[in-house]
């Protein structure tokens, strides 16, 4: 079908049915995405207060045939939250929606609207003495139903899973705007079709979030963080082999770093403390959540004994306070803002069987050698199989210099994570700037359903229309 664009008739619509307050002016903040690779447009800005706002807009664009997208904190680095093509569409910010509607600390469940931060969230957890445990570098500013949306990860998804698994039910609002009322609080609910998980990861493109029943989790008595030289990232990966044969799923975080991440550090945020005098080519970040009457300090202290006996540490610091295991942590968050300083060629957010990690970043870097002299920021979730691999531009040179490459470094990157049987979107979704990948590593069958889906709840076409799919 052909759209039309978000204009003054719809607008007058708005006004009409939910009164002068939801419209706002569109602020240079709502057509942007933090990497700049998309510059995105709009007719309106709504910002309901209510579901049923949410449903009356949906239905009323619906109506008009006017495209819309959903934006949540607007942190997304796939550019699902900006349009900068078709017709100018309406935007639905959830930046009002922030209520924590229920606590229930003995059924382990948070009930949250879709515009809430997820530090609050975090926040109103710990006020019950309660664990949320999802947790990610733009956490102050990206909201729940933006983090469902796009199926968010972050440093705990070894221990808890990423935001599909802290997810029990969902309120949404569906393209033909009507209101599933979801929001269960069920761990055990096998009544058909599982609208959740399939409303989880579709960025925006079969609904809008509009709240979500989230899992809690018991508060760790007694944590613990370490930073852990190690020799490889073989090393690397037996490290965390041990650690979890000593304490189980007491592993909370188990970051890899490498030197040019230090290195950025040095080079654009020489006043991020770091642990070591000489910064050593490979190291973990490694964080324990212990019950009652464990020390963590201890599990940690033995761990590093049993690994240096096995030659695969060299060095560790391991916090004595909450002041150095702020520090710690402040070195593996600090490491992205670095990045955007020192600005990427390109920039990749991945998965590969664990096991095979160590024998991709060696490939990776001959493959990026070949293209030309470019800096390698390899870091991230190694846990869970998710890296951060980055391309960067040669010390002193501009990453605009290299603009013409991008998508060559790109292209042999993900050849390279799909060879492997790996996943060229780890954490961070499809959205506008991976639909092209997506056709040419995905597979035929999943695409055929993915398209007929789409078609039945959205037979319009007006959900976010060229993310995810094109």
């Amino acid at each position: 079908m052909t759209l039309n664009p978000a204009d003054e008739r719809l607008a007058a619509l708005i006004r009409t049915e939910l009164g002068d307050d939801v419209l706002r002016p569109i602020a240079d903040r709502y057509l942007e995405e933090p990497r700049r690779r998309f510059a995105g447009h709009a007719g309106l800005l709504a910002m309901p207060r209510t579901v049923e706002q949410v449903a009356a807009l949906v239905r009323m664009a619906s109506e008009a045939l006017v495209p819309v997208v959903p934006y949540g904190g607007g942190t997304g680095l796939v550019g699902g939250q900006v349009m900068p093509d078709r017709p100018a569409p309406l935007l639905i910010s959830l930046e009002r929606m922030t209520a924590i509607r229920e606590v229930y600390p003995t059924e382990n469940v948070l009930i949250a609207e879709a515009g809430a931060i997820l530090t609050d969230i975090q926040a109103a957890a710990e006020g019950a003495n309660r664990l949320f445990p999802l947790s990610l570098a733009a956490q102050g500013s990206c909201r729940i139903g933006g983090n469902l949306a796009t199926n968010a990860g972050g440093v705990n998804v070894l221990r808890y899973g990423n935001a599909r698994d802290l997810c029990l039910g969902l309120e949404a609002v569906l393209p033909s705007g009507e209101i599933w009322h979801g929001l269960s609080r069920l761990r055990k609910d096998n009544t058909g079709y599982d609208l959740r998980n399939l409303l989880i990861g579709a960025e925006g493109t079969l609904g809008i979030i509009t709240a979500a029943s989230l899992k809690l989790f018991p508060r760790p008595e007694a944590v613990g963080t370490a930073m852990f030289q190690v020799a490889s990232p073989e090393a690397a990966i037996e490290l965390l082999a041990l650690a979890r044969d000593q304490v189980g799923e007491a592993v909370s975080s188990f970051e890899l770093i490498h030197q040019q991440g230090l290195q950025f550090l040095s080079e654009v945020l020489p006043n991020v403390r770091q642990p070591f005098t000489e910064q050593p080519e490979w190291c973990v970040l490694i964080e324990l959540g212990l019950s009652s009457g464990l020390s963590p300090s201890n599990a940690l202290e033995k761990l590093y004994r049993v690994a240096d006996k096995a030659s695969l540490v060299a060095d560790a610091v391991i916090a004595q306070s909450e002041a150095q295991h702020m520090e710690l942590w402040a070195v593996r968050e600090r490491i992205p803002e670095a990045n955007r300083l020192i600005g990427s060629v390109s920039s990749h957010d991945i998965s590969v069987p664990i096991s095979r990690i160590p024998e991709f970043i060696l490939r990776g870097a001959e493959v990026v050698a070949g293209l030309g002299p470019f800096r390698i920021n390899c870091f991230g979730h190694l846990g869970d199989g998710n890296l951060h691999y980055n391309v960067f531009p040669p010390q002193g040179h501009l990453r605009t210099e290299f603009d013409g490459q991008r998508q060559a470094v790109k292209r042999a990157v993900h050849d390279l994570v799909d060879e492997f049987g790996g996943s060229v979107s780890a954490e961070h979704g499809i959205g506008r700037l991976k639909t092209d990948d997506l056709e040419r590593y995905g597979d035929p069958a999943k695409l055929k359903a993915m398209r007929a889906i789409k078609a039945a709840l959205d037979p319009k076409g007006i959900m976010n229309p060229g993310a995810v799919l094109k």
